[in-house]
């Protein structure tokens, strides 16, 4: 699979996966990181325990809630950024308003959006544990996604098919748009 992968034409850059819980953020971060070598940090470890505990309560977290993690994120961003050095993170990044704080008009950024219908994704959370988010929070987490639009110059990578499938598309999708920015 490797010798199809345009793994040599990526350019350094942070690449931040957003998407509802259960569109394989963190299972396509994964196979990123291995097949990149970047350095990877699941968005969820940057919440505050207060955060962890409310969501493992199954009550969904308010845009007040939600900032202090989003700055972490984005100082995250900011510190791969600055070092030159390429990243991998995962964000639900739900809102364009997170975006502005996570993605904002940072250059070096690059915003995929793993895009999956509620039914695929229910049957995907249905099957698996996940350490902070219950699966009755999924319903939420559609009503509150604002997909990003092509201002945000998303990369939007479907996630019905195979991780591998899935993971090859992004790599083109990213090699093309850094081919044309």
């Amino acid at each position: 699979m490797n010798q199809t992968l345009p793994i040599a034409e990526i350019r350094k850059t942070v690449l931040l996966l957003m998407g509802v819980s259960g569109s394989g953020k963190t299972t396509i971060a994964v196979e990123l990181q291995r097949l990149l070598g970047w350095p990877y940090i699941d968005g969820d470890d940057l919440h505050p325990p207060a955060n962890v505990a409310k969501m493992r309560s199954g009550h969904p977290l308010n845009d007040a809630d939600r900032l202090p993690w989003l700055q972490a994120i984005a100082q995250w961003i900011d510190d791969r950024i600055a070092a030159g050095e390429p990243g991998i993170i995962t964000c639900s990044n739900l809102k364009r308003a997170y975006r502005r704080i996570t993605v904002g008009d940072r250059s070096g950024v690059t915003l995929v959006y793993l895009k999956g219908d509620e039914r695929l994704i229910a049957d995907r959370i249905n099957q698996r544990q996940h350490q902070y988010m219950p699966g009755s929070l999924l319903r939420s987490q559609f009503e509150t996604l604002e997909e990003p639009g092509s201002d945000e110059r998303p990369i939007v990578v479907p996630v019905q098919g195979v991780v591998g499938e899935t993971v090859a598309l992004l790599l083109q999708q990213v090699a093309a748009a850094q081919a044309h920015p």
